[in-house]
């Protein structure tokens, strides 16, 4: 029974990290059929925040209070992911909807730009342009209304985005002076430290259980409660519905339909930023790191059944523990009179590679049955 509980730990909190980074796809693709594979590089944008915010966090003025900088991390991961994710939709999904492959090459290429970027660019460069189009998409939002009405718009527009590009060269110059290896930091990988709280396991019933992994169970359940009730019970979760079902009778209806685009692409960008500062807390962070997870991702919404939330998270758990059963060893441990021929099978599939790998076999078996997932849901049919 222990190494049962044990077991299915694993597979919770090995799921807990896959449901993270899947859940913002599940939203993208399943609800606005969008195959976006620049996904990952969004997770990988989400990693490299909480180094940066790490980084500041080491700076003397704020070391007092460094064991809160995964707090400030997970919301400034958000926003950059999600600001990226609305100037993907803006400058090149937009004109390419109800277009799968075309969709489908844009963001492959959208994936390698991103990758090379992060190889090429200082990390306090890239952290200054990420400022200055947080601003620049901020301001007219914050900013009273009536000031982009009329003649004077266009002027009121190029000024927030003139001091938008002069906060953002301001904070490069900052990040470049005070911390050095943020100047330096480019392709090589790095390294995100737990903070104190965050160390260590908590023993029960004579299991250890990793604070890092708990924390991000945690996450992982506000998480899907928060994009839960946002879509079911706020106002703006029902637009996006509507639109997902009737993209043309919303807008007769008078649903801003390209704000709920860039909402919901928005959202869906900014959850793989936080799964990316879930992923930081795992292992090193480099510019492939997202890649890693893109199939997985993809698999999970399939399985689970496109735009069904409630698929995405039993299919992210199905998948977890499947694989800690048989990467970990654990059926044999579990099944000790196993017959020889399939003793060695496991034992061959019993490594993390090889062990998503059956799973991922498995789970195409089943999709041979039942294509259309566990939870068959319609999601977007984009007019022409």
């Amino acid at each position: 029974m222990q190494l049962l509980f044990e077991s299915l730990f694993n597979g919770v909190a090995i799921g807990s990290v896959l449901l993270m980074a899947a859940l913002g796809l599940a939203i993208v693709f399943g609800l606005m059929g969008v195959i976006n594979l620049a996904h990952g590089e969004l997770i990988m944008l989400g990693a490299y925040t909480t180094y940066v915010v790490q980084l500041i966090f080491k700076l003397p003025a704020l070391q007092p209070v460094y064991n809160a900088y995964v707090l400030v991390a997970l919301p400034l991961a958000f926003i950059v992911s999600g600001v990226v994710g609305i100037l993907l939709e803006r400058t090149v999904i937009r004109r390419l909807y109800g277009n799968p492959l075309e969709t489908l090459l844009a963001t492959w290429g959208v994936s390698l730009i991103l990758q090379q970027f992060v190889r090429s660019v200082p990390l306090a460069h890239a952290a200054g342009l990420i400022l200055a189009l947080v601003l620049g998409f901020g301001l007219p939002v914050v900013l009273p209304q009536r000031l982009f009405d009329g003649a004077k718009a266009r002027f009121v527009r190029a000024g927030s985005w003139a001091v938008s590009a002069l906060a953002g060269v301001l904070l490069a110059g900052g990040l470049a002076s005070q911390i050095s290896r943020i100047a330096r930091a480019t392709s090589r990988n790095v390294d995100v430290t737990a903070p104190k709280w965050m160390r260590g396991g908590m023993e029960w019933m004579d299991i250890t259980f990793p604070v890092p992994r708990l924390v991000i169970i945690v996450i992982t359940i506000v998480a899907v409660v928060g994009v839960t009730w946002f879509l079911n019970r706020s106002v703006w979760g029902m637009r996006i519905r509507a639109v997902t079902q009737n993209r043309a009778m919303s807008d007769c209806l008078g649903i801003p339909t390209q704000t709920v685009d860039v909402l919901t692409f928005g959202i869906g960008s900014g959850l793989a930023g936080v799964a990316g500062v879930a992923v930081s807390l795992l292992g090193s962070v480099g510019p492939n790191v997202g890649g890693s997870y893109i199939v997985g991702c993809f698999m999970v919404v399939v399985l689970g059944g496109v735009g069904n939330l409630l698929g995405t998270v039993l299919a992210s758990f199905a998948i977890g523990w499947l694989t800690d059963l048989i990467g970990a060893g654990r059926l044999l441990t579990m099944w000790p009179d196993m017959p020889s021929p399939l003793a060695a099978a496991v034992e061959f599939f019993a490594t993390t590679s090889m062990a998503q790998v059956m799973v991922f076999a498995l789970i195409v078996v089943f999709l041979q049955f039942r294509p259309a997932g566990l939870f068959p849901q319609k999601g977007r049919m984009v007019e022409a």
